[in-house]
């Protein structure tokens, strides 16, 4: 593995091959595979899990951090310098590069351009992939296997790149679906497509309760106005939930979302036994970890 750009970059043994380390980590296991070396950390885009995850995976690998979480100060912002140009200058700079960009296809366009190793922190509505592999680490954490999970993914599927990630993921563990949006916000006629094409089962719903008691996961995404055009008419009423919700959830069921979160979970849920959101995040940075150590064993 040379970069992680998306998903689909990974097989199967490479996921578990990653998460199997992962656990390592949190564990306890040492590393310094990163001693002298310098990874390039530009957040073209707003974060504060990825990034302060990705800073400490780095710092606790024995590297160093060089970048920014704000590009309004770049020449890019303020030169009319080329995206191209200002990727191929951080190249020359850093031994790899972790980026987040607000253009579908700027992880993609990295790649092509430097001759370091490349990991997509999230690219405008395309893909995340480092989150799917933390969300996938805290489903095997929680329900101690991947394979054949019933998992919900409820919120925005349209522009949601973590949940397009995660569906891709999803065929390679034969998970079934359970799809819950307004018809607005459903994922494109392409990445059905492809689960029909793998044999994946999957299924509409409106509410959560219609299907609460069969799944093992709900996997939760807050509504991404700022990928929005039009969002007059869109009826987000029923895709939040509360206590009533989990009247019928099954005793396994993990509640899980890539935060941060709005009104879709209220704060309500955080002292049911349900609630694993604050864990998954906290555990991407052993996930994380583990993914540089791997890709620098192979560079």
């Amino acid at each position: 593995m040379h970069s992680l750009v998306s998903i689909s970059d990974l097989s199967k043994n490479d996921i578990l091959d990653i998460l199997n380390l992962a656990r390592k980590f949190k564990e306890g296991k040492i590393s310094n595979t990163l001693s002298k070396k310098v990874i390039a950390s530009c957040f073209f885009e707003a974060s504060t899990r990825t990034r302060l995850s990705f800073d400490s995976a780095i710092q606790r690998l024995g590297g160093s951090v060089i970048g920014f979480a704000d590009s309004n100060n770049t020449s890019l912002a303020n030169k009319g310098e080329s995206l191209s140009d200002t990727l191929k200058i951080i190249g020359a700079y850093a031994d790899a590069l972790i980026i987040r960009h607000p253009q579908d296809g700027a992880a993609r366009l990295a790649s092509e351009v430097c001759n370091i190793p490349i990991i997509n922190a999230g690219d405008g509505a395309n893909q995340h992939p480092t989150q799917t592999l933390l969300d996938l680490f805290a489903i095997m954490d929680t329900q101690d296997k991947l394979d054949g999970i019933n998992l919900g993914i409820m919120g925005d599927l349209k522009h949601g790149r973590t949940v397009h990630s995660l569906i891709e993921a999803a065929k390679l563990f034969n998970m079934s679906l359970f799809f819950i949006s307004p018809k607005e916000l459903r994922m494109g006629h392409d990445q059905l497509f492809s689960l029909k094409q793998s044999s994946i089962h999957y299924s509409f719903h409106i509410y959560a309760e219609e299907i609460i008691d069969k799944l093992d996961c709900l996997y939760m995404t807050r509504v991404q106005k700022e990928r929005f055009v039009d969002i007059d008419g869109v009826n987000f009423d029923s895709y939040c939930i509360n206590l009533n919700t989990l009247e019928k959830a099954r005793t396994n069921l993990k509640i899980l979302h890539p935060l941060p979160r709005r009104e879709e979970l209220p704060s309500v849920i955080d002292d049911t036994p349900y609630a694993h959101y604050f864990k998954q995040a906290a555990d991407g940075l052993f996930v994380r970890m583990a993914l540089l150590e791997i890709l620098f064993a192979t560079v």
